[in-house]
Order: structure tokens, then C-alpha cells, then sequence
């Protein structure tokens, strides 16, 4: 029984009223010498205790897609089938353009709470060795006869950790929020991606590879890249492509946009850091080697010292403390053409949490859209 699924709330929601009856009911009909309705009271009131608690963990694990399953709960869960030496591009000597076919089988999502017209698949990385479920939803253009010859930009989507790839269409309703102002021109008709990202039980990645472990980083820009642009009509360009995450896995958008300026155009950091340590969970923040290589600040810097300061554009959003003196490091690092928009989210505006960053995905895919090309 999937943990964000109608039938595992319900299911709670019924023993959460029985746990609130029973002592009323049998309370004072318990019978038997003193230990053992001694025991029984107690029993009931544990029963209680346990049935709430699971109420809340389940009404707060749905309000912000925290864990999709009881896999990634008990952290179980392993997507990795290997994990290669791809040396420092992810490629494993391939050339971008010589990189495998990535067809995969889409049908209606499953679960209701990502929206209307939001597609789902489950396949294997054939570059990074990773499986794993993909969502897709598609601009209300992709359909429309006018724009039947057209190509359309991309923009992945990266949760926190933990978090469940349902999070932006579920959670922060970026489809809902987009859709008018795509309708209206506001914004440009992008294709929303949704890969998962929790691949070892209950770690964070990082968004890095690392051989014998787990290749994260080839996963999301590499597979699931080609995967988009092998079964749908995306760009296939840089200059079309950006990546978004919260938390986590805005660190994980900003380090995969800067260190790749030939798969992302764009990377927007909503609340994140840049020393992945600052996650206890990340394999990136426990490996002292990784722990620099993986910091957006150090690939910003290597990069210009080698005289290429990577063509990306990145928007970074934090409160004090919460991600804005990352984007201010990164800024002050800047080169052309390197861009950094920085924007300081105030104080009670609602701190590190899904509120705060539903809020923003109107001006985030605005600014998009002036960045983007299509």
C-alpha cells in the first residue's frame, strides 16, 4: 500500500477514530485481576498514542512528498543495478551524440496527487545504471496543431531530501500554477521533468557519481536527459534545458547546471547550499575529495581559472542563513558569462519549506523563460 495514497490515509483515518472509541467503550469492562486490565489500559492508550502520531507523519509526509514509499521510509530502497567509472563527463567515453537510445513507456501517473496530464515511466539508465520512475507533463501547446513542428524546452525538477519526484507536481503544483501563464504567453510552453532522486536507501546523493556506488550525477544529465528528448518533442540544445530544485536538491541544480554547461542553459536554487556537507546524509559531504569537487563555488572557480567560466544562469533564492549568501558567494565568483540572480526571501515569509517555495514558481519560470531559448 503505497504511504501517499488514498487508501493508506483512509486506512489510518479508521483506526485513528477506533483508537479514539475503544477506551471508551471498554474502558470500564475490562475484566481479569489488576495487572492484566492494568495491561489492557495501558495497551489501548499505546494503541492511541501510535495512531496519531501516524496521522500526523502521514498528513505531513503528503503535504510535502517527503517519502513515496515504505521502501524510502525504512530506506530499503536501491535503484542502482551499477555504477561505472564514467570518468569526469558522465559519458564513459561516449560522445553526447553518440549516446544510447532511451525509450521508455509512458502511461497515465498512478497517483492522483500530481495532477491532470502528468505522464509516468519506469526505466534503466542505460549510461548511468540507474532505474527509477520519471514523471512528464507536457505544455498545453505540445498538442495544439500550430505547434505540431515544433520542439519545446525542458526544465527538471529536483526535490530535497528526503523527497519524493511527485513534489513539484503534487506538492508545489508547478502544472497548475504554469499552465495559465504558458496560456497566456507569460511564460514559455516548457516541458516539466520529475526524476527520482532518492537512489540508496536513506542517503543523499549529492547528484554525484561515484564508481562502485552509484552514478546520480550521469542519471539525471545524462539518461534522463536523453530519455525526454528520445520520446517526446523536446530540444535537444543546451540553450533549451534548465534545472530547478528546493533544498538539497538546489544544490544539486546549481552544481549540475554549472558543471555542465552543455546539457543546462539554466539551474535555479530555491533555499539551498553549496558545501553539500551542510546535508549530514550526503555521500558527497562525507568523502573530503567530493566534498570540494561537488561545491558549486569550487567547479565556479576551477572554471575560471581555466579561462571558461561556464555560460549558465543561475537563479538563487534564500532567506538569511537558508541559501542567499550561497547565491551571494556565487555571484561575487561571476564571470561572463556567467550570470547569478540572487533574491533574499524576508523574514516570516514562511522559512525552509514547501509555502515558501510554491510561492516562487511564478517568477522562477518567468525568469526562465527570459533565459531560456526555445
Amino acid at each position: 500500500m503505497s504511504l501517499t495514497g488514498t487508501p493508506f490515509f483512509l486506512t489510518v483515518i479508521v483506526l485513528l477514530v477506533i483508537a479514539v472509541v475503544l477506551p471508551f467503550a471498554l474502558w470500564s469492562r475490562v475484566r481479569g485481576p489488576k495487572v492484566v486490565r492494568a495491561v489492557s489500559r495501558f495497551a489501548m492508550l499505546l494503541f492511541a498514542q501510535v495512531t496519531a502520531i501516524t496521522m500526523v507523519f502521514v498528513v505531513v509526509n503528503n503535504a510535502n512528498s517527503l517519502y513515496d514509499n515504505w521502501d524510502d521510509l525504512l530506506g530499503t530502497s536501491d535503484h542502482v543495478e551499477a555504477a561505472k567509472d564514467l570518468g569526469p563527463d558522465g559519458l564513459g567515453g561516449l560522445q553526447a551524440k553518440d549516446a544510447p537510445k532511451q525509450l521508455a513507456k509512458f502511461g497515465p501517473a498512478k497517483d492522483p496527487v500530481v495532477g491532470q496530464g502528468v505522464q509516468e515511466t519506469e526505466f534503466k539508465g542505460q549510461v548511468s545504471g540507474v532505474s527509477g520512475e520519471v514523471y512528464v507533463w507536457l505544455p498545453p501547446q505540445y498538442d495544439d496543431p500550430a505547434y505540431a513542428d515544433k520542439k519545446f524546452p525542458v526544465v527538471e525538477l529536483l526535490p530535497g531530501f528526503p523527497g519524493s519526484a511527485k513534489s513539484w507536481l503534487g506538492t508545489l503544483k508547478v502544472a497548475e500554477q504554469v499552465q495559465p501563464l504558458m496560456r497566456q504567453g507569460k511564460v514559455k510552453p516548457f516541458i516539466l521533468v520529475a526524476p527520482r532522486t532518492t537512489l540508496l536507501g536513506n542517503v543523499d546523493t549529492g547528484c554525484v557519481n561515484i564508481p562502485g556506488k552509484v552514478n546520480a550525477d550521469s542519471w539525471l544529465s545524462v539518461d534522463v536527459r536523453q530519455m525526454v528528448i528520445d520520446n517526446f518533442r523536446a530540444e535537444d540544445k543546451a540553450d533549451s534545458w534548465a534545472v530547478a530544485g528546493y533544498s538539497a536538491g538546489a544544490h544539486c541544480a546549481t552544481k549540475l547546471a554549472l558543471a555542465h554547461p552543455d546539457r543546462y542553459r539554466a539551474g535555479v536554487g530555491l533555499s539551498g547550499f553549496n558545501d553539500p556537507a551542510i546535508e549530514p546524509a550526503s555521500l558527497a559531504g562525507q568523502d573530503p575529495k567530493l566534498r570540494v569537487e561537488s561545491n558549486p563555488v569550487t567547479i565556479l572557480k576551477t572554471a575560471n581559472k581555466a579561462g571558461k567560466p561556464p555560460r549558465t544562469a543561475l537563479f538563487i533564492s534564500g532567506a538569511a542563513g537558508d541559501g542567499f549568501e550561497a547565491g551571494l558567494n556565487l555571484k561575487q565568483l561571476s564571470k561572463k558569462p556567467t550570470t547569478v540572480k540572487v533574491k533574499l526571501i524576508p523574514p516570516g515569509a514562511g522559512g525552509h519549506g514547501t509555502a515558501v517555495w510554491k510561492n516562487q514558481i511564478p517568477e522562477v519560470f518567468q525568469w526562465l523563460s527570459g533565459v531560456v531559448k526555445p
